[in-house]
């Protein structure tokens, strides 16, 4: 019988499982979230805010054509623990180097983004490292402990994952709000923000370097290997032919447009809400504090959210996908409303707007089940994960579309309005939840006992 060898760094999952997790999530929220909020604030005009933020999002929607070269360079070890590294020397960068508009210009709401050009050179070198983490970090977790042991630590990654949505969303956010109130000095409290955000990713960068595991299993797919002469070229084949598979695969422009459209509200809602919340009241904003926002969004918005997406679980499980389908679109549309009241009524009760938003945020985590579901529905079959992976391309598409007009539509027709056509954009997710419902098998994600 073949012995086993374990090391000791892999008696337990708890060792690197959460904070393998939490690294993944960091520079994420920090690219495409802390972006957002920091432009906003530095005085930068929605349009090009929303525009050169979506282009950040680019390299999640794409990461699946380099996806192979993690599999056949390196170890997927090497991969996370150079990743990190990168990670850590763009964030590094960032806050030493970040520009400093004028207060005028900030107080004016027209500072020019072209001052920001080398912070988003940093911020795309960081979300392509972050992309290829996620690869990594996710083909590592099935390599480096067992299968059971995977199953059972399923829900602790994805709890750590939301812990790093936490941190920064609402904590990082926060504490540029305390710097701002304290000096007055906007610049400066996000250099101080993106300076704690390097240091805690620094520390998880040295910490992973001692304590994620080595597995024999985790080697280059050519290594240990003679079948393959080219495994390269074989990763690219597959990866072609999946393509291939996937667009012949029945009713694949239904699924393509549901793919679309069913998230086209909060593709637009998404990039404004953070503006809306701390624009003045004569820009037709909330005007709250920026600590303000991390608390009410980032705090008790994520976690609105988090409990929508478990109970949409529960909800999906027990009904199935079909039948659960009407009632998460729904909760995916109506719920916007919140956004046209606050922006009319323009409350200055934290209360009201905490509440409004926690609305807004559940039904999005509960009707965002249905999206999931039916991702994994349409790849069932032969190529399952890499049908999975097209999808998840589509569904990062989905969000970019809208994020790349939204603040430019928003600056012609005022925040009202904007929220009206946001209300208006339900119709398109009725419209294909209506196609899609009639090719959906009643007993799909229904548990059986």
């Amino acid at each position: 019988m073949k012995e086993i060898k374990i090391e000791p760094e892999q008696k337990t999952p708890w060792w690197w499982v959460p904070t393998l997790y939490f690294a993944e999530g960091v520079p994420y929220f920090v690219v495409n979230n802390i972006s957002v909020m920091m432009f906003t604030k530095m005085g930068v005009p929605n349009g090009d805010m929303s525009f050169f933020t979506t282009l950040l999002y680019f390299p999640w929607f794409l990461k699946g054509i380099w996806s192979p070269i993690v599999d056949v360079v390196k170890t997927k070890r090497w991969w996370i623990i150079a990743m990190q590294v990168i990670m850590t020397a763009m964030l590094i960068l960032l806050t030493v180097t970040l520009p400093r508009p004028e207060a005028a210009s900030i107080a004016a709401g027209n500072t020019s983004i072209g001052i920001f050009w080398f912070t988003l050179v940093l911020f795309i070198i960081a979300a392509f490292a972050s992309a290829t983490h996620d690869i990594a970090a996710d083909g590592f977790y099935m390599l480096a402990h067992s299968p059971s042991s995977q199953a059972a630590f399923i829900g602790i990654r994805s709890v750590f994952y939301r812990v790093a949505s936490v941190f920064g969303q609402g904590v990082l956010v926060f504490i540029a709000g305390v710097v701002e109130s304290k000096t007055g000095n906007i610049p400066m409290s996000w250099q101080v923000t993106l300076g704690v955000s390097a240091a805690v990713f620094f520390l998880i960068t040295l910490y992973h370097t001692f304590a994620l595991p080595r597995s024999d299993q985790d080697r280059p797919r050519n290594e240990g290997t003679g079948s393959v002469d080219n495994p390269t070229q074989s990763n690219l084949i597959e990866l072609l032919n999946s393509f291939v598979t996937f667009v012949k695969k029945p009713g694949v422009l239904l699924a393509i447009a549901f793919m679309l459209l069913y998230r086209l509200p909060e593709g637009f809602l998404i990039k404004l809400c953070q503006p809306f919340l701390v624009h003045s009241v004569e820009q037709g904003g909330l005007g709250l504090s920026t600590e303000m926002v991390g608390t009410v969004y980032g705090v008790f918005g994520v976690i609105a959210l988090l409990l929508g997406g478990i109970l949409g679980g529960i909800y999906s499980s027990r009904v199935g996908l079909k039948k659960s389908l009407w009632v998460m679109a729904a909760c995916m549309t109506l719920p916007c409303l919140t956004f046209v009241y606050l922006a009319i009524a323009q409350p200055s009760d934290v209360v009201v707007i905490t509440i409004a938003l926690c609305i807004e945020q559940f039904g999005y985590g509960f009707g965002f089940t249905a999206y999931m579901l039916y991702m994994m529905y349409f790849s069932e079959g032969e190529f399952k994960t890499s049908h999975y992976a097209i999808c998840t391309a589509f569904m990062a598409l989905s969000m970019m579309l809208p994020g790349f007009v939204a603040g430019y539509i928003q600056e012609a027709i005022g925040y009202v309005n904007f929220f009206w056509m946001v209300m208006a954009c339900c119709f398109a997710t009725l419209l294909v939840t209506y196609f899609v419902d009639r090719t959906i098998d009643p007993d799909y994600g229904k548990k059986t006992d």
